[in-house]
């Protein structure tokens, strides 16, 4: 090995991001054209790109909007980007999804619907239901981004909120067809999970109420009663079997580009899980014994080893505002749990370029993370409880600042055994 451990990783980071991107995965799913008109709706983190690719690749005429993130706009012809707030809904965002539901409104059956959807895509694609105000879904989008919740119960709850999202936005479009094309940020690759599914029948399997209290979230009365009847008893359901549905990039692809990359340099590589999900501090604390039970057995002559894995892992705030986001966390956690190893790095990072309310991707562990951060007169034990991870590693000047990379697979983490110190 002839390249220092951090930029080892960071070079798989990179290699694994390409390996998403819209323009490597998303042209062999394109759909057949229609013998009508072809409307481009879609929302999320990588819709823009989404877009843009589709215009380079599409026989035919078309038109159409996707809704992104402030700041992950790109230039297209004829699909209009808008742009809304992410995480927590705004008016934009409300608008966007008004537009896009005229859009696809007064369709035949001969008209095609080309949905792009990514991660993100749940909070842009916002339209409450009828009863419940735009002020009301930002208050108990807040309270769960909060409560530590997966993002499969976040999106259930805002399914039953919403008049756009599980399947209403394809029930709009009847009777044209939807072909939806999908960039997965969800464990376990639902569809129907990934932006909270607005052309897709919804499959949530327990009732909305339940999740709530499960959660402590206190909503108002109207609310309750409001998700009480917004049932999905309208959808045509019969309609969906006409439509096609393909998931074009997932958290396995950007693993296997990375396992490809790093035994292409003579690295032994092992994939832990790519879908893994838990409480970032847990999730460190069983991938720390993981990784000291394999450096055990490690020698000077042994090939050098990175784990990788991928899925979502989240924190729980509680009274806290926090500072950072799931990957800093976990790596905090990771490298207090990991006592200075000197031959263990990591790295974790969100594929999306954003970690929670961070400036960063993510960050870079060394074995010398933990005791340079004491030096400094911080307190690592007191920043991860108070979840302030990234002010660590702002300070050590390890963070990966990528800005956004429009594509969202969620956590991208790699931990590196050396065979020495470095």
């Amino acid at each position: 090995m002839t390249e220092q451990p951090d930029k080892f990783l960071r070079h798989l980071f990179d290699t694994a991001i390409g390996a998403v991107s819209a323009e490597q995965c998303l042209t062999t799913h394109l759909p057949k054209p229609p013998k009508g008109k072809t409307v481009v709706v879609g929302a999320g983190k990588a819709a823009a790109a989404m877009a843009l690719t589709f215009e380079s690749h599409w026989a035919g005429e078309f038109s159409g909007a996707v809704v992104v993130p402030y700041g992950h706009a790109v230039e297209c012809k004829s699909i209009e980007i808008l742009e809304a707030r992410h995480p927590v809904p705004d008016e934009a965002g409300e608008e966007a999804a008004r537009r896009i539901l005229d859009m696809v409104s007064h369709l035949t059956a001969d008209d095609l619907v080309v949905a792009l959807l990514s991660g993100g895509g749940s909070a842009l694609l916002t339209l409450p239901a009828a009863g419940i105000t735009l002020e009301e879904k930002q208050t108990i989008n807040q309270a769960f981004l909060r409560s530590g919740a997966p993002i499969a119960e976040i999106n259930t709850v805002r399914c039953a909120l919403s008049a756009i999202k599980g399947g209403r936005l394809a029930n709009a479009a009847r009777p044209a067809r939807v072909a939806t094309l999908i960039v997965s940020d969800v464990a376990g690759d639902n569809p129907a999970i990934v932006a909270s599914g607005p052309t897709l029948p919804p499959t949530a399997s327990e009732p909305v109420s339940d999740i709530l209290d499960r959660y402590n979230i206190d909503i108002p009365e109207n609310v309750r009663t409001v998700l009480s009847k917004n049932t999905t008893s309208f959808l045509h359901k019969d309609a969906f079997e006409l439509d096609t549905v393909s998931i074009v990039a997932r958290s396995s692809d950007v693993l296997n580009a990375a396992k490809a990359e790093a035994e292409r340099q003579g690295w032994e590589a092992v994939t832990l899980g790519d879908d893994i999900e838990g409480e970032a501090k847990d999730v460190a604390d069983e991938h720390a014994r993981q990784a000291l039970e394999a450096a055990r057995f490690r020698n000077a002559e042994s090939r050098p080893l990175v784990l990788l894995s991928g899925g979502e892992v989240t924190v729980t705030l509680g009274g806290s505002n926090g500072d950072g986001g799931p990957n800093s966390e976990y790596l905090l956690a990771l490298g207090l749990a990991l006592n200075r190893d000197p031959k263990i790095w990591a790295l974790s990072a969100d594929t999306d370029g954003i970690d929670g309310n961070s400036r960063n991707a993510g960050a870079i562990l060394t074995p010398y993370s933990v005791s340079g951060a004491i030096e400094m007169g911080l307190d690592p034990t007191g920043l991860l409880t108070a979840h302030r991870s990234a002010t660590l590693f702002e300070m050590l000047g390890h963070t990966i600042e990528t800005g956004p990379t429009l594509t969202n697979v969620n956590d991208f983490r790699a931990i590196a055994i050396c065979a020495g110190a470095y």
